[in-house]
């Protein structure tokens, strides 16, 4: 009989885009070469340019990955929470990591070495086919962030993510939709591609104008349709 842990485990890979169709038996394979690894907030996963050990499965807590700057600014490519695998792409190129992963709360990842993953790939080709399809869609997702930074500007993008909060967390109140900021403009300038001065000069200017409020981290959508039009504006 699997432990709690094991079945936990289990159920969670089954919900996995990568490995969905496996059988029994080859899930069985995964659980028993898996490694279960604990991470504590802040702490580094893997760095960018360091060779590839294996594959992750987020269990717990969310994973943020990111890109560096010799100057030391930060360019975060996605934030992932569980059920979502990382670093399928160095796995199967032999390259080292292209990018940073760092826990943004306490999480388990599960970790399976590059050697057992090729070897699952090769016995079941199928599995191959799902890594692709997640590769490109980061690819899409990628394609997108550079045509952000490329042909927008700082209010454009700010307008956006606090846009896409809204529709994916916010909740509805009677002065608007409340939403919470990450821990810091610093964070957030990461996730947008600029500075924190930027950032918190366009929060301002966004207040000034009427479409937000803000009081410490949390922050009140007061009108969608304006916050919308800025968007609307550059296009």
């Amino acid at each position: 009989m699997p432990t709690e842990q094991e079945s936990a485990s289990l159920d969670l890979l089954k919900g996995v885009s990568i490995f969905s169709g496996l059988s029994e038996q080859e899930f069985a394979f995964l659980t028993s070469h898996l490694l279960r690894r604990k991470y504590a907030a802040g702490e580094l996963i893997f760095g960018e340019g360091d060779p590839c050990a294996g594959l992750y499965v987020v269990q717990s807590g969310n994973v943020r990955i990111f890109k560096s700057s010799a100057g030391g600014r930060e360019q975060v490519l996605s934030i992932d929470g569980p059920g979502s695998s990382i670093a399928e792409l160095p796995v199967f190129d032999g390259g080292n990591y292209p990018a940073s992963a760092q826990a943004v709360s306490d999480s388990t990842l599960l970790f399976f070495s590059r050697q057992d993953f090729r070897s699952l790939c090769l016995q079941h080709p199928h599995v191959a086919l799902k890594v692709l399809q997640v590769i490109g869609g980061r690819l899409r997702r990628l394609v997108g962030i550079i045509e952000e930074l490329s042909f927008t500007t700082v209010r454009h993008r700010l307008a956006s993510f606090l846009l896409r909060l809204a529709e994916k967390e916010g909740k509805r109140t009677p002065e608007g939709v409340e939403i919470i900021l990450p821990v810091s403009n610093q964070e957030l300038a990461s996730q947008i591609g600029t500075v924190r001065e930027l950032v918190s000069r366009n929060l301002s200017r966004l207040q000034t104008e009427g479409m937000i409020k803000i009081d410490g981290r949390n922050v009140i959508v007061c009108n969608l349709k304006a916050l919308e039009a800025v968007l609307q504006s550059e296009n």
